[in-house]
């Protein structure tokens, strides 16, 4: 990845490895915006994004990409909210063949705009094409994993397990549905970092050097 040329970082993730926070500090380093689930929702809520609208305002000499960034901060030292659940975000296996094109129109035109930081979405797969991409997977230990959640949500053992269960099962049949790949495949990315023997700012350090 040349790091002085428009490109895109994608972060695939274990729920619990802290994939999402180093997508956020690896943004600030590299100062440039991270997006992740919470944004792409909320992109499509403002503007009732459908794959034909997204055409639509292609054409249009008015950058409406650059006004939802406005709208949002998103800027290179922008931190969004931790994504649990929205009452209105759709859970990945009910989405349907026109959302997942609808958010891989998003993307793309998110890294056409400027350099970038992607968390998940496939975005290893969407981007698989694009001239100057780095593809990271983020991962750790279940127990590793059972206690960052416990941690961060206040749960017990057993309820960290279950979500991690379901969410590992929900994310895969995703992938699987629209990539014809298996997330846990090493080969769809440029470098896996496992997060057991590693605090998040080590993680970004390591992918730093391996930018330089």
């Amino acid at each position: 990845m040349k790091k002085n040329e428009k490109f895109v970082i994608t972060i695939n993730r274990e729920l619990g490895s802290g994939g999402r926070t180093i997508g956020e500090k690896l943004g600030v380093k590299l100062m440039v915006p991270f997006y992740d689930k919470v944004l792409i929702q909320q992109l499509k809520d403002q503007y009732h994004l459908t794959v034909e609208e997204i055409e639509r305002l292609k054409g249009q000499k008015h950058n409406w990409l650059a006004d939802f960034k406005r709208s949002m901060m998103v800027m290179p030292n922008y931190v969004a909210p931790q994504y649990i659940g929205t009452p209105n975000s759709i859970p990945d296996f009910l989405l349907t063949d026109d959302i997942f094109q609808t958010e891989t129109e998003i993307l793309k035109s998110m890294a056409d705009d400027g350099s970038c930081v992607i968390a998940g979405r496939s975005g290893f797969y969407i981007f698989r094409d694009h001239p100057n991409h780095l593809s990271i997977l983020i991962q750790a230990s279940m127990q590793h994993r059972i206690d960052r959640l416990i941690r961060k949500r206040r749960i017990s053992a057993e309820e960290a397990r279950e979500i991690i269960t379901k969410v590992d099962e929900m994310r895969e049949n995703y992938v699987k549905k629209y990539t014809g790949t298996s997330r846990y495949d090493t080969r769809n990315y440029d470098l896996v970092i496992n997060m057991d023997d590693h605090t998040e700012d080590e993680a970004v350090e390591i992918i730093m050097k391996y930018i330089h």
